[in-house]
């Protein structure tokens, strides 16, 4: 398919979802009189193109899908004239903006039940959930033996606060500060998704107070892509060992991630870590 044919589609499906959406929503709905005369299901034109503050010949050719511009600031106008909810905006900008309409991350802190089975399931992979704050919501058993989220309280299980302040965690990646620093430079790229969210400036303040290191690692504002690859860590019974691990998006509308570890399949090392994970 060529790219003005796949344009066209574009304006047609845009055209068609601005008729269905307009013709859903009652005078009432938006404030306007019936009227005893109307015979236009749900909104006229000129109703919606005066509530999104645009002139009617403009919206018409929108409607029609002629290939106009349109601005972000319009398209927020008309999903709340249209009262479009957060997936119907977002259709919205990708029809007639091609592209998604920015928008301020929220931290989420629950995990839905079935993600927490899909975790379960792999006794010998450890695996835990995590929001964009970096909060541990969600963990197996084998990502419980690897980093013990289950003896931090709620408040204090958050990744990147056991990073710079728990000293088992400390023990476990080896080498600590090359690591830890990736992992940060990681979590900044988060940090500037939710920009007006309190609870990510609180976790920031306060581990500014209490580490020294995290301090001065987090004026180097370095930025790095998620975190993947190979995880060094030190176990007691098994020395050190090397983990492949990956993120991947469990929820993308909630920002939430499963932070996945595996032995490199046809290591010899794996079947005794495996022993140890399930002993």
């Amino acid at each position: 398919m060529t790219a003005s044919r796949t344009l066209t589609r574009t304006r047609e499906d845009l055209a068609a979802f601005l008729r269905k959406h307009r013709e859903k929503i009652a005078p009432e709905e938006a404030g306007l009189p019936r009227g005893r005369r109307r015979r236009t299901p749900g909104l006229r034109r000129e109703e919606v193109a005066a509530l999104a503050g645009v002139g009617l010949t403009w919206y018409t050719w929108l409607e029609q899908g002629r290939d106009i511009g349109v601005s972000a600031t319009f398209l927020d106008n008309l999903s709340k004239t249209l009262k479009l909810d957060a997936a119907e905006r977002r259709h919205l900008f990708l029809l007639a903006h091609q592209r998604l309409p920015s928008e301020l991350a929220k931290t989420w802190c629950s995990v839905p039940p079935l993600v927490q089975t899909l975790i379960d399931d792999l006794p010998t992979r450890p695996a835990y959930i995590l929001n964009l704050r970096w909060d541990v919501l969600a963990w197996n058993a084998a990502a419980d033996k690897l980093f013990n989220s289950s003896a931090h309280s709620p408040e204090r299980r958050n990744m990147l606060w056991l990073l710079f302040t728990d000293p088992a965690m400390r023990q476990r990646l080896s080498p600590w500060e090359a690591q830890v620093s990736q992992m940060l430079s990681s979590f900044r790229r988060d940090f500037a998704r939710a920009t007006q969210d309190p609870a990510m400036d609180e976790l920031v303040e306060e581990l500014t107070k209490v580490s020294p290191e995290f301090k001065q690692l987090w004026k180097t504002q370095e930025v790095n892509a998620p975190c993947q690859g190979v995880r060094h860590l030190y176990i007691e019974a098994l020395g050190d060992v090397a983990l492949e691990h990956t993120t991947l998006t469990v929820d993308e509308e909630r920002h939430l991630r499963l932070v996945y570890y595996a032995y490199k399949r046809g290591k010899a090392e794996a079947r005794i870590f495996n022993e140890w994970i399930m002993a």
